[in-house]
């Protein structure tokens, strides 16, 4: 395929590129005097050219055909958009008749974007590229252009950073805080002396997430005032929304503020928000439509919850606890974060005195384990928030403790049920928290004993995997800091995965394959990569899918590997605690750069992660319209039968997601082919994120289930 790049073409060159090279196409639309007739032709234009190629197999050319006839069928049509429950036509082909007889109507509101994409199908069918083999010194190259937080470059511009931030800190402490605090210097106490208290200081969380910064102003004091003038407008209109700022000391000490050393737009891009979501904040609907509940009514999946507040539920496997506890903050507020609606509406937010548990959490938990005991289906609890990590290691505790007792009861009253009519007993325990890349001080002994007590209960009750699920966004996040609180958490017993958010940062070449590299020399397996949610607010962040099935096959592929040695890999993450370095042995044994054990997927609102979609049309801004299946792979409730096909509008074009590349310094030739990738497929789970088999038949009825049609 050819180098060339249309990106930035308006509509006038670009329509001297069609007459250029699609003449044909061309001279037939001037003949159709309908977009109706101008299908039919289409048609059977683009069925012929098929017919060129081999009558086996799926060629470039067959499968170029198959997306513009798919084009034509849902031409005309109007599909219900699941994300906004909004009815979005489609009008795809028409457009491309309008805009070839040069009488698109004002009200149209056609970008280019979306004649730049069907230029690059139409040229996918007329000159189909030919293969290229898989080149691992091009993604070497494209890997060693990010740096992780363990190199001694990256670190010596932290501890300038780190020198500057404790300098704010000083002067923060000094000026403005309460003679209640801990935190307080001694009477006369010199700079110096206070510098070694800070110093030591550091190495609490909570002296983190007490002196964290809270505002536009003192986030750019801080970052030594280098934030620009129009980011800081834009800042103080978010203040003036409402939303919330909070960034840890530590973590603004991983930002570059010079104009020398690393790129740290991945990490930067969290904590400074955009104009598109301050602009919808306040009208942010939720994603996940299941986690809207009205009391004693079903949620979107069909599930029905004891405690919406506390259990979020899609799957009939596995369960979400989120505790009333300091666990619903965070250690940050991400700026792509998928509960922002949650913020919005101060149901997750960062007061935490007011997310102390009351006194009737006790009792509450209770109830919850309840739930979890008597359901048919769960054996997997996920105990997140905000962040699992938050609540207090006495609060941390309790839940842990309640969850090995629930699991014993529940593992008891089995042996009264015959084979076959058995519950589901719970088998796995995870902890979602990003504090290992956010706040890793926070991984203290305490904890990490909490952690090895627990690992060590819940054999006996019949919990075997025990995860915690962190997030780390950039191979920058991985820091001397955070590699100690992993290997404590190894060190207890429990695997640490990662969840990666794919925004447009993180999605430049080579970054995720560097991340997954990084993550593995400190024992970290992947477990997912997250396409963000598409709602407008994430304009800024948002990768289209395309691209992550890109990255998906042209760079996490240098990660795959037989189906025997990923057998050895399940063995040896299973078996060694800690992995010590036999995970970088296995992989340099095997000449692999990282273990791509991670699935690339969008969490789909109402059914669940997928990655299993086809390109139906695209809108009159270039943006693609994709159909959505659900992952045949992993158990769904039966709400999915029901749901029919579901469709997911992109909040941004491809087009544009080349330009915003380009912007950040990229080569967009480099991605020439992510216009290839108009359909995708769930890549099957890494074993060890399958389930244990029980030594019994379970029973196949569900219980908490209420389907609204056709109860089943």
């Amino acid at each position: 395929m050819e180098k060339r790049n249309v990106v930035s073409y308006d509509l006038s060159r670009l329509h001297g590129e069609y007459l250029s090279k699609f003449r044909q196409l061309s001279v037939m639309a001037r003949k159709c005097k309908s977009p109706e007739l101008f299908k039919e032709e289409l048609r059977v234009f683009v069925a012929s050219q098929a017919k060129t190629e081999a009558e086996d197999g799926d060629t470039p050319r067959k499968v170029a055909a198959e997306r513009i006839l798919r084009l034509i069928d849902y031409d005309g049509t109007t599909v219900d958009e699941l994300s906004t429950g909004e009815q979005l036509p489609v009008r795809t082909i028409t457009y491309l008749w309008r805009f070839l007889n040069g009488v698109m109507l004002d009200e149209d509101h056609v970008s280019a974007d979306l004649l730049i994409d069907l230029y690059y199908l139409f040229l996918l069918l007329k000159s189909p590229p030919k293969d290229t083999p898989f080149d691992l010194h091009r993604l070497k190259r494209q890997m060693s252009r990010w740096p992780t937080g363990l190199d001694e470059e990256v670190a010596a511009v932290r501890r300038a950073n780190k020198d500057r931030v404790i300098r704010g800190l000083i002067r923060k402490i000094d000026r403005h805080h309460a003679s209640s605090s801990r935190y307080l210097f001694a009477d006369n106490a010199t700079f110096e002396e206070k510098y070694r208290t800070v110093e030591e200081w550091w190495n609490s969380s909570r002296f983190h997430l007490l002196m964290a910064v809270k505002s536009p102003s003192e986030l750019n004091n801080f970052l030594g005032n280098t934030l620009p003038p129009e980011t800081m407008r834009l800042l103080a209109e978010a203040k003036k929304k409402g939303i919330p700022f909070f960034v840890t000391p530590y973590y603004l000490s991983l930002l570059n503020t010079g104009k020398e050393g690393y790129d740290d737009a991945s990490i930067r891009s969290y904590v400074l928000y955009s104009k598109e979501l301050i602009e919808t904040y306040g009208t942010i609907r939720a994603w996940e439509k299941e986690d809207l509940i009205v009391p004693g009514k079903p949620n979107a999946a069909g599930w029905l919850l004891s405690e919406a507040n506390n259990i979020h539920r899609r799957y009939p496997d596995v369960a979400i606890l989120i505790p009333d506890s300091i666990g619903r903050a965070c250690g940050g507020l991400c700026a792509s974060c998928q509960r922002m609606y949650d913020f919005q509406s101060e149901r997750l937010n960062f007061d935490f005195e007011s997310l102390r548990p009351k006194e009737s959490w006790d009792k509450k938990l209770r109830r919850l384990m309840q739930y979890f005991e008597d359901d048919a289906q769960l054996r997997d609890i996920l105990i997140t928030g905000g962040d699992a990590l938050m609540s207090r290691n006495e609060t941390l505790r309790k839940i842990l403790d309640a969850v090995c007792r629930m699991a014993v009861r529940k593992r008891k009253a089995n042996e009264s049920r015959p084979d076959g009519e058995k519950y589901a007993e719970i088998r796995r325990i995870r902890l979602g928290s990003r504090l290992p890349a956010y706040l890793p001080m926070r991984i203290n002994d305490e904890l990490t004993d909490i952690l090895k007590e627990f690992k060590e209960k819940a054999a006996a009750a019949g919990i075997t995997q025990c995860y915690l699920q962190t997030h780390f966004q950039s191979p920058l996040e991985i820091t001397p800091e955070a590699k100690r609180a992993v290997e404590a958490v190894l060190a207890a017993g429990w695997t640490v995965t990662n969840q990666l958010v794919f925004t447009a940062a993180a999605s430049r070449r080579g970054h995720t394959a560097k991340l997954r590299q990084a993550l593995n020399a400190i024992d970290v397996v992947g477990y997912y990569t997250f396409s963000v949610k598409g709602f407008r607010e994430n304009y800024a962040v948002f990768a289209p899918n395309s691209r992550s099935m890109q990255e998906r096959n042209e760079e996490k592929r240098a990660g795959f590997m037989s189906e025997e040695k990923r057998k050895e890999l399940d063995t040896l993450i299973r078996t060694q605690r800690p992995l010590g370095k036999q995970l970088i042995r296995f992989l340099k044994q095997n000449s692999l750069p990282f273990a791509g054990t991670d699935r690339n997927v969008l969490n789909l609102p109402g059914i669940g992660k997928s990655m299993n979609f086809h390109t139906v049309g695209i809108t009159a801004e270039g943006r693609r319209i994709l159909r959505f299946d659900h992952d045949a792979g992993r158990r769904h409730s039966p709400i999915i039968h029901q749901m029919g096909k579901v469709y997911i509008v992109e909040n941004k074009s491809v087009a544009a997601y080349l330009r915003q590349l380009q912007e950040m310094g990229e080569d967009i030739n480099e991605y020439q082919t992510i216009w290839s990738y108009c359909e995708g497929k769930t890549e099957p789970r890494f074993s060890i994120y399958d389930y244990p088999a029980y030594p019994f038949r379970v029973t196949d009825k569900m219980t908490n289930l209420q389907l609204t049609v056709n109860d089943e």
